[in-house]
């Protein structure tokens, strides 16, 4: 059996943002137990010119559902990138999670030759479905869903590989 574009995009996405939620969960039990200001945990990341805590999240979020949305052919949502608090952070994955899935598997399957156009920067660049999903979209998402453990284990949050990769 062939594995489909549903199986390898909105299962997996969903499941990450999942883990990535419950790794906030530590860190603000974290936050609490060391008396830490949680406003400040959120803005840490690893060197300067990377993004902090909070964008980490946020473009994780955003490669999901916009992978979804593309891939779908329906309208992305859009979020405001206002989140501070570890709360408002989980409550963003949680609607991204809605988000995927609402998307049914045959609104999906079948995108491996759409054609995806992305702006990046000042060009655009064309994918295939496939190439998009499996080049651009998903080492994206998991790149940034990591960076958001990186920072928080960084930080002192007692995080294992357990947490990242979720319960089976």
């Amino acid at each position: 059996m062939a594995l489909s574009m549903y199986q390898a995009s909105a299962p997996r996405f969903a499941n990450m943002l999942k883990n990535l939620s419950a790794i906030l969960d530590k860190a603000q039990a974290h936050v609490e137990a060391k008396k830490l200001d949680p406003a400040a945990f959120t803005t840490y990341r690893l060197f300067p010119d990377m993004f902090p805590l909070t964008r980490q999240v946020q473009v994780a979020c955003d490669t999901a559902k916009g992978a979804l949305a593309r891939l779908a052919g329906v309208e992305n949502p859009k979020h405001e990138d206002t989140e501070r608090t570890f709360a408002e952070l989980k409550a963003r994955i949680a609607k991204t999670i809605d988000f995927i899935s609402a998307i049914k598997p045959a609104q999906i399957d079948g995108s491996e030759d759409k054609e995806i156009v992305l702006k990046l920067g000042a060009r655009e660049v064309k994918f295939t479905g496939m190439q998009y999903l499996l080049g651009q979209a998903t080492p994206n998402f998991y790149f940034h869903v990591t960076t958001a453990y990186n920072i928080l284990r960084h930080n002192g949050v007692e995080l294992a590989k357990r947490d990242y990769i979720g319960n089976p």
